[in-house]
């Protein structure tokens, strides 16, 4: 087991995190975000976090069951309402982006002027067709620095913070691998369900527990408050289950990655035969 030690850079400036979905775990992040900013700030950062959030779906009446919204918001576009509340609320200057993430997307630190750029990028998407296009837009010629995944089913999920394979972090050893890499199934968009989300609150709860996602937004963001309280993390993230009330950590262990890595090929060999 090893440690990982933060990106010297992310604490000598502002920090821009991009948020990508805004639904069930990605509101919570979204809402308890402010508070890793100002305890950040706190232990001396000189600048916190700059947070956008992009997402392209408006509010139905099922997501008022288990997401951050209100009856009356339904029909107004998700990152607009929760960025404008917590603008309002904490006086701030967050922005809001009403779309969806493209294929061919670039994400990186280093684009001036583009609602894209972002040291830390966050994904709580839904489908594996997102997911990758998540990863494709944090690899290869990006800068960003850190890629934390959020997934979850009906009643267990995962957070995995990664850096992504891109001209920022190919020479970093050990590089944490990314939820992609130890997981390509998740971004398999021919493993996606077509099912379209439903519109009835307890289909809705059959589908994803009313606080899984709750409690994968909290795991995350208090891994993010390690790394930058600490400046390093020996665990780079971790499972949960409600159903059994379990709960395991992702080491920071290039022997670990090695054998997941042979198990999932293991695995689609034997779902392709």
């Amino acid at each position: 087991m090893e440690i990982h030690r933060i990106h010297p850079e992310l604490l000598e400036r502002e920090v821009r995190v991009l948020v990508v979905g805004c639904g069930g775990t990605g509101s919570a992040v979204v809402a308890g975000l402010p508070y890793l900013h100002q305890s950040v700030l706190a232990y001396g950062h000189p600048g916190g976090l700059h947070v956008t959030v992009l997402d392209g779906d408006t509010i139905s009446p099922a997501n008022c069951v288990r997401q951050a919204y209100a009856r009356s918001e339904i029909g107004l576009n998700k990152a607009v309402v929760l960025v404008n509340r917590l603008n309002l609320f904490w006086g701030l200057k967050w922005e809001a982006v009403p779309a969806h993430l493209q294929a061919g997307s670039v994400i990186s630190r280093s684009h001036y002027g583009d609602e894209l750029r972002a040291h830390i990028v966050v994904g709580c998407v839904d489908t594996r067709a997102a997911r990758a296009a998540i990863r494709d837009a944090v690899s290869n010629w990006s800068l960003t620095s850190y890629w934390l995944d959020a997934g979850n089913s009906l009643d267990s999920g995962q957070f995995i913070l990664g850096e992504p394979l891109n001209q920022r972090n190919r020479r970093s050893r050990p590089r944490l691998r990314s939820a992609a890499e130890l997981y390509p199934e998740i971004v398999d968009p021919r493993l996606d369900d077509d099912t379209e989300p439903s519109c009835n609150a307890i289909e809705a709860l059959e589908r994803q527990s009313a606080f899984v996602n709750s409690v994968l937004a909290h795991h995350a963001l208090a891994l993010l408050a390690r790394l930058f309280r600490y400046g390093e993390i020996s665990y780079h993230g971790g499972f949960v289950n409600l159903a059994t009330g379990a709960t395991s950590v992702l080491r920071i262990d290039p022997r670990c990655w090695e054998r997941t890595r042979r198990l999932n090929k293991r695995s689609a060999m034997a779902r392709s035969s």
